[in-house]
């Protein structure tokens, strides 16, 4: 069974958004600003690790690489498929202004705050926790706003978490 928002669902979608300004607020805020405090939390996170451990430790090192690596690679794969976002492939306006052109498959953003999270899980499970919870949100409203299908973040999210996992938890 696969879950999937049709070209009606994301016209639906956008028909409810456009009828309660309130919500579209709502969704327009954490679509644009929810990324931020995240990726200023990895930085903070490498900057902790450097001054408590070490440039040369474990904990600095797989911080360090292990999301670089998932970057990389999603980027990569996303060249390589080039695959259309949801706006391209329907006859839709999203809910957010976007010019972009294809690599929406898989999501970028979902990728960087799901390793992110599995970062923080890794060195502070509680906050892990929570940006794991906040990655959640993200995804949502990435599909919300027509700029990705449910499969590109659910992938993005699962490659992290499964690199993640491998990198932070196996090796």
């Amino acid at each position: 069974m696969e879950i999937k928002v049709t070209e009606n669902g994301y016209k639906r979608i956008g028909e409810f958004f456009g009828r309660h300004s309130f919500m579209l607020a709502v969704l327009k805020l954490v679509y644009k600003y929810l990324p931020y405090p995240v990726f200023v939390a990895y930085p903070s996170l490498l900057v902790y690790l450097f001054f408590h451990y070490g440039i040369i430790s474990e904990e600095f090192l797989k911080v360090l690489f292990v999301p670089a690596v998932v970057f990389v690679a999603v980027t990569l794969f996303r060249k390589i498929c080039n695959r259309q976002r949801p706006y391209e492939k329907y006859d839709i306006k999203p809910i957010v202004h976007k010019e972009k052109k294809g690599q929406s498959f898989p999501s970028r953003h979902a990728a960087s705050e799901f390793i992110i999270a599995m970062a923080f899980l890794y060195v502070s499970p509680a906050l892990g926790i929570v940006l794991l919870f906040v990655g959640a949100v993200m995804c949502v409203s990435r599909v919300l706003c027509g700029v990705h299908f449910i499969k590109d973040v659910l992938v993005g999210a699962a490659l992290s978490v499964l690199i993640g996992y491998i990198g932070f938890f196996l090796l």
